[in-house]
């Protein structure tokens, strides 16, 4: 990260002040909320790849920062929102917005921080980044209803879980991405390549985060966090539609009524890793991070396009 923040360090500092300045409220409560936000922010990815992408095209300008922006205060009203639908009392190691402050308040942040978003586009005339963003928040908003529906009877093929994880997951980064370079180069089909360019790091981010709950060397030993809590990760789609009938009900079973006792847990996370579930499911992930190389390669060799390079290669070898 280190290259990555020698390419884009003096503008990700500014953006910190520009997005502080950006949520300020006169509302005491608020701007006190505003403030616990800023301070638990996570890695900022997703600003990272706005400015890569603009700078791959031309000079970062007031509209960079704006669309930088806009992506980060969308992404924190839908973090908001999450958490009081997964009913979260934590976020990154932080309580949650509604464990401290419960759940009508932190509704109303979430749109406070959507609007804010709404205004700042409208007020600069940034019509195109508003488009390409509306679109990100309806996809995400589809994504995560379709996941609701399909995983009640978890019966999940792969192509449902690649929609749900394109529209929930990727799109915001694909947007990220569209509206970064359409900031510099004003190109319609740069932003369309560059869109297409963060939709598959998207895919590739979500299947490595699909891996976490399946534990690495440098993680420790396995959470089965997501077994817990019913989620369909692609590792256990792989392995449900790989198994016999009898040991799928028997997944189901415990994954539905048994998720809360550790070696019924354990017993599912064994079963994933001998049926190939893992190995699948990293193949898939490194298949679409090198897709996603293909698209960049197609712009100019230079430091940006190697910083993003890089970028792209930290979704998938993170360690957390």
């Amino acid at each position: 990260m280190e290259f990555i923040k020698n390419i884009i360090g003096e503008e990700l500092s500014t953006f910190e002040k520009k997005f502080a300045e950006s949520v300020k409220s006169q509302i005491p409560l608020l701007d006190r909320i505003m403030k616990y936000i800023i301070k638990r922010k996570g890695k900022q990815l997703r600003p990272m790849f706005v400015f890569l992408s603009a700078k791959l095209h031309g000079p970062i300008n007031e509209s960079t920062y704006r669309a930088a922006a806009l992506v980060e205060l969308l992404h924190t009203a839908t973090l908001v929102h999450d958490d009081v639908v997964d009913e979260s009392l934590e976020r990154r190691g932080f309580f949650s917005i509604n464990a401290i402050w419960k759940n009508k308040i932190a509704v109303l942040v979430g749109d406070y921080l959507l609007s804010k978003g709404l205004l700042l586009s409208t007020d600069n005339n940034d019509f195109e980044h508003l488009r390409i963003l509306s679109q990100a928040v309806k996809q995400m908003s589809e994504g995560e209803l379709l996941q609701i529906e399909k995983a009640r009877n978890l019966n999940l093929k792969e192509d449902i879980y690649f929609e749900i994880i394109r529209n929930k997951t990727a799109s915001l980064l694909s947007s990220a991405c569209a509206a970064g370079a359409w900031s510099t180069s004003k190109d319609e089909v740069i932003g369309n390549k560059m869109r297409l360019f963060g939709e598959k790091v998207g895919i590739a981010f979500q299947i490595k985060d699909d891996l976490f709950d399946y534990g690495k060397e440098d993680i420790g030993k396995p959470t089965g966090n997501d077994i817990k809590e019913k989620k369909l990760t692609l590792p256990l789609i792989y392995t449900l539609n790989k198994i016999s009938a009898a040991k799928k009900r028997e997944l189901i079973y415990i994954i539905k009524n048994d998720n809360k006792n550790p070696e019924k847990v354990k017993h599912v996370i064994d079963t994933v890793v001998a049926s190939g579930g893992i190995d699948y499911a990293a193949e898939k992930m490194n298949n679409y991070r090198d897709e996603a190389l293909t698209v960049l390669h197609e712009f100019e060799d230079n430091e940006v396009r190697k910083a993003l390079e890089e970028l792209v290669r930290y979704t998938t070898d993170r360690k957390y």
